[in-house]
């Protein structure tokens, strides 16, 4: 609290005056503190964290196709990432083929790499995209029917479906770098599965340019 206190000067006059005072002024911040701690505990509740964002994984699926049709399609649009130690990554498409290691395709984290591979893949789903954004942007449609319609786009047939997986020696931000390009290349469809051991098979072949044992594909 404030407190005023006057000093006389030590009781002396001026000529032809009165006693001079002199008033000096003290304030106490003490409350100032609890006010302050009240304050932040007041803001810490009310305040709203940041809520963890998660990603969606779809698997897809055919319920009405039989199972050599269903393997056919997966087959057919199936792409499989394999992430590797190193910051390596590699793919091939469709089933794989274990007694021939050039079926695995090289490719990179960059732009030019994985990303050109899966925007080539599914280039009709992205572009139908980009156009979408244009109509939502000139509000031509609502937000709601953009995010329904993009939803359909991403599923529709004939939509790449990417299988990811991972060896040992990868790390986990290979994975949400993968997981990213998911995202960014509008894939609509992808999971992530246990590595097969033809699938480390191929990688040692490869790196190895088949010197490797291929007692597995055999």
């Amino acid at each position: 609290m404030a407190q005023i206190e006057s000093n006389d000067g030590g009781g002396k006059k001026k000529k032809g005056g009165s006693k001079q005072k002199k008033v000096s002024v003290h304030v106490d911040f003490t409350p100032m503190v609890d006010m302050n701690m009240l304050l932040i505990t007041f803001f810490m509740l009310c305040t709203s964290l940041s809520k963890p964002q998660t990603m969606e994984i779809n698997m897809p699926t055919n319920k009405d196709a039989t199972e050599d049709q269903q393997t056919k399609v997966k087959a057919s649009e199936a792409v499989t990432i394999v992430l590797s130690g190193k910051d390596s990554v590699f793919y091939y498409e469709g089933l794989p083929n274990y007694k021939d290691y050039t079926s695995l395709k090289e490719t990179s984290y960059k732009a030019d790499g994985l990303r050109a591979y899966l925007l080539r893949k599914n280039i009709d789903v992205v572009t139908k995209i980009n156009e979408l954004k244009k109509k939502k942007e000139n509000l031509k449609i609502s937000e709601k029917d953009y995010k329904e319609q993009v939803s359909k786009l991403k599923n529709g047939k004939g939509t790449p479906t990417v299988v990811i997986k991972a060896t040992d020696s990868s790390t986990y931000k290979n994975l949400i770098d993968a997981l990213d390009e998911m995202s960014i290349c509008n894939i609509g469809k992808y999971a992530i599965v246990k590595i097969e051991r033809g699938d480390v098979y191929l990688i040692k072949n490869k790196q190895t340019k088949g010197v490797y044992s291929t007692q597995f594909a055999n």
